[in-house]
């Protein structure tokens, strides 16, 4: 077999297509040439996936898969079919492919996380992973590699949706709560003004940050971020980009000054990290 190295361009075969909610399914796809999506079976992995929009125009969109790294052979991808519009659609044409289908893409670099690209052994004792929509794809990655191999970390997500409906692999984190009563506990919070049961309401605030989040004055607290650039900014400040190499027209994505609800709650930059 043809080694076929992470982050070049390569057919990614569909096996199984399943929605979970009116506008999103989860993929389970097949490579070959290697066995493990990534580099390292215990960091996080995200792939740019290429789409032909049309002769002239060649769309690429960012996703990280759900499943762990160490799962061989195949991974799991979480995808949202937006409305197709001029210089968007990569969701809906994803969430289009039937098995045996080929979708094509690349595993991007690790990302790097306050110094090194691991999510094991850094100590992390407290981790908070907000997500708004489908920003609980990497999240959900996190937890599985954090609840697989780093037995002592206590991990709570905060996961914001407008309704119910929206909220993305629920069922997966109750039971997974169930199954790990004292490790994780989840908190899921309403935008559209409903009032359900056990849930929050809103988008974020300094009361909700202390109800679900973990104490920033705890030992080893680590919070992510994920959701669309406005979430994230709400929450954490915009992420920044450093001036662009020579000959390159985007310069690479950095943190930026920690600002938002977390500063407000009392985090410092150490503590955060926005995807």
């Amino acid at each position: 077999m043809k080694y076929i190295a992470p982050d070049e361009q390569q057919a990614f075969h569909v096996i199984e297509n399943r929605k979970i909610s009116p506008d999103s399914n989860i993929l389970k796809l097949a490579f070959s040439g290697r066995k493990l999506l990534g580099w390292k079976p215990l960091v996080p992995t995200c792939i740019s996936v290429s789409f032909q929009e049309n002769e002239d125009s060649v769309l690429k969109k960012s996703y990280s898969p759900i499943s762990h790294p160490s799962q061989p052979d195949t991974f799991d991808l979480l995808v949202k079919a937006y409305e197709p519009r001029p210089g968007g659609g990569v969701g809906d044409y994803i969430c289009s492919l039937q098995p045996g289908d080929v979708m094509e893409g690349a595993v991007k670099k690790e990302r790097v996380v306050h110094g090194s690209s691991e999510v094991v052994g850094r100590g992390w004792k407290h981790v908070g992973l907000v997500a708004g929509g489908t920003g609980i794809a990497p999240h959900y990655q996190i937890l599985q590699i954090l609840l697989r191999d780093e037995a002592e970390t206590q991990i709570q997500i905060l996961s914001i949706n407008r309704h119910e409906q929206d909220i993305l692999l629920r069922d997966e984190m109750d039971t997974l709560s169930k199954q790990n009563p004292k490790r994780l506990s989840i908190t899921y919070s309403l935008t559209d003004g409903s009032t359900v049961e056990s849930m929050e309401s809103g988008r974020g605030s300094v009361d909700m940050i202390r109800r679900a989040l973990p104490d920033p004055t705890l030992d080893g607290v680590m919070v992510f971020v994920c959701g669309k650039d406005g979430f994230v900014e709400a929450w954490g400040g915009r992420v920044c980009r450093a001036p662009p190499p020579e000959g390159k027209k985007k310069g690479p994505k950095i943190q930026g000054p920690l600002l938002g609800l977390l500063k407000d709650a009392g985090y410092s930059e150490e503590q955060v990290f926005k995807y």
